[in-house]
């Protein structure tokens, strides 16, 4: 009895050292090489595109068998790769890690393993002489560029679109107005259609309103007279935003943090995302100036028509295959707000469907990869042959 209590004595002891000395470790590294913890970016990429600020990229199959995924199981890589590509489009305000976060929650990893010629679309990183693009530059010349240059890459003239957020809407909007009817499926997640369906968004456009329709009735004042320069978001507001979606939850993974500082890859996983949240991009004031008045003032998308510089974009007129997601918890975004796309498009075959998480988690947390990376997979691979 003395030798077994010894014999747990000692492995208890010995497990305290460890976890001691990992913690020692791991926070050694967090406060003095944060950056040796950061695994983003990691999937490698041929450059197809290199402009200012857009460029495209192209994630080809992995050269392995399989690939890990976040919950430690393995998935082996399908071949050959499907006849239609993908392409990613991340909303702006983010940085490309949004779809290559860890090599383990990796979209742009999965789909390439899922059978997937995957694109994905980068806006860059705007800075202040770009303040004047607006969604005419992204929605219309830049998306066109860039479908260009994957048609040309691909050989193929038939492509599908996936955007996160306002990829969505851009993914959307450069339909609308170019009614390309070789784009043959598209998948939204978490995309702001109606802006009177509740949530924050939603919230904050109404609170606009009845100020500016008094401006607009008693005054000549307009939005668009402003130098776009004057309303260029700065990336920490990007950051405070989307931290806002979740005030308390960004407070506690700090505390997660300290209690958990022994488990490497716990550390590693905290300090990648704190990394993504605090690098956000900024907004060029062109867009934001766009987005005020057509979307949040005008609700011009829930109507199914808007106004794109001197253009208008037919939403209603779009017959691709459609899936749109909704997050459960999105208080951004929520579900009365994305799915009201689905009402508006003349497609036949169109789905909406909820998946957990916010804002955020719905495209990079980790219940993601099942709710609806691999819903989005297996939607789009019968629609891709």
């Amino acid at each position: 009895m003395k030798n077994k209590l010894l014999k747990l004595g000692l492995d208890q002891t010995l497990a305290f050292n460890q976890r001691a000395a990992a913690t020692l470790v791991n926070g050694t590294d967090w406060l003095f090489k944060r950056e040796s913890l950061v695994k983003s970016g990691r999937t490698w990429f041929e450059l197809v595109l290199d402009g200012d600020p857009m460029s495209v990229r192209y994630y080809g199959l992995p050269d392995d068998d399989e690939i890990e995924l976040s919950d430690g199981t393995r998935m082996p890589i399908q071949r050959p790769a499907k006849r239609v590509p993908l392409v990613l489009v991340p909303p702006l305000g983010v940085t490309t890690e949004t779809f290559d976060l860890m090599p383990q929650r990796s979209l742009v990893r999965y789909m390439a393993a899922r059978g997937f010629n995957v694109y994905m679309v980068d806006w860059g990183r705007p800075k202040r002489e770009h303040a004047g693009l607006n969604m005419t530059d992204y929605a219309d010349h830049m998306m066109s560029h860039a479908l260009r240059a994957i048609r040309q890459h691909s050989g193929e003239q038939e492509l599908s679109l996936m955007g996160w957020c306002m990829g969505g809407l851009l993914c959307l909007l450069y339909l609308g107005l170019n009614q390309d009817k070789d784009v043959r499926n598209l998948v939204t997640v978490a995309s702001p259609i109606d802006m009177r369906g509740g949530g924050i968004v939603a919230g904050a456009a109404q609170a606009l309103n009845a100020p500016a329709k008094l401006i607009r009735r008693y005054t000549r004042f307009r939005l668009q007279m402003l130098n776009p320069a004057m309303l260029h978001s700065p990336s920490w507001a990007t950051t405070l935003a989307f931290k806002m979606t979740d005030p308390i939850g960004s407070i506690t993974t700090y505390w997660d943090l300290v209690t958990r500082l022994w488990d490497r890859e716990f550390v590693e996983s905290h300090s990648t995302t704190s990394d993504y949240l605090n690098n956000m991009l900024i907004y060029p004031g062109g867009v934001i100036q766009d987005m005020t008045v057509k979307m949040a003032l005008d609700n011009q998308m829930a109507s199914g028509k808007i106004e794109v510089g001197e253009r208008e974009a037919d939403l209603s007129a779009l017959e691709q295959n459609m899936l749109v997601f909704a997050g459960e918890t999105d208080k951004l975004v929520p579900a009365a707000i994305a799915s009201k796309i689905t009402e508006i498009v003349a497609s036949q075959d169109k789905d909406f469907r909820v998946a957990p998480g916010g804002h955020m988690g719905v495209i990079l947390g980790s219940k993601a990869i099942n709710a609806v990376w691999a819903q989005s997979a297996e939607w789009l691979a019968v629609r891709s042959r």
